[in-house]
């Protein structure tokens, strides 16, 4: 795991960066801050191997805190503003966010500060030991997953996200072509190229779009709706 903090002086958006590290299999929070000045001492007693550092902050700015450590841990700028983004550079930031943040630039990000940090492992669903299940790896762990359990599956470049009902979702370094080979055909289904679901799990079909709860709607793209249109015809009860 990249042991990461993360340095904002404002609320929301130190909130936010928590919740993205959070949720993010390869990264593990450490220490969450509201100035540069409060993390200056966790530094100094705790091995960190990332930060996420905002640069406008009042007393000492994020790109001085980096300028100001004899050997700093590898840096992500989050700013509001685009004209620090070559000053960023030449102090070895690894990439410079600009807020808001949308979570697929910060898995981005994330991902190439991986690149220098550690080799990057195999993450995969390489175990397949029975038609009921299968295990994969995710945050450094093999977990086993019941096939049943499985709501729907979402592609997210590299990864996918796997959803278990009210489970957290599972997150494993896999594309969704090689999830799709490792799934039963019977019981599961590509409907859009970022969606697998379960079609046992469907019980609303509304408007081109698959509803598994009030906030949750799989959208059906063209390339696959008569795959999935045939699927309803043969179960469908005249």
């Amino acid at each position: 795991m990249i042991r990461s903090i993360t340095i904002d002086d404002e609320p929301l958006a130190l909130k936010q960066m928590v919740s993205y590290i959070d949720k993010t299999p390869f990264l593990e929070l450490i220490g969450q801050f509201e100035s540069a000045l409060q993390a200056i001492t966790f530094l100094q007693e705790n091995e960190v191997d990332l930060m996420f550092v905002d640069i406008n902050m009042p007393d000492l700015s994020g790109m001085d805190f980096v300028k100001s450590l004899n050997n700093p841990p590898k840096v992500i700028f989050t700013t509001a503003y685009s004209e620090y983004a070559l000053e960023g550079f030449r102090v070895d930031a690894i990439d410079y966010l600009l807020k808001p943040i949308d979570y697929s630039l910060f898995l981005k990000a994330s991902e190439k500060a991986r690149e220098r940090i550690q080799p990057k492992e195999n993450e995969s669903a390489e175990v397949r030991s029975d038609d009921n299940f299968l295990f994969i790896k995710s945050e450094y762990k093999i977990l086993r997953i019941v096939l049943s359990d499985i709501k729907y599956i979402e592609g997210m470049r590299e990864y996918v996200r796997i959803h278990l009902g009210n489970e957290k979702p599972v997150m494993t370094l896999m594309s969704m072509k090689k999830m799709e080979e490792y799934l039963p055909k019977t019981n599961f289904m590509r409907v859009h190229r970022s969606y697998i679901v379960n079609l046992d799990k469907i019980t609303t079909v509304e408007r081109n779009r698959i509803v598994f709860d009030e906030k949750v709607y799989i959208p059906v793209s063209e390339q696959y709706k008569p795959k999935f249109q045939k699927y309803l015809d043969d179960n469908f009860l005249v």
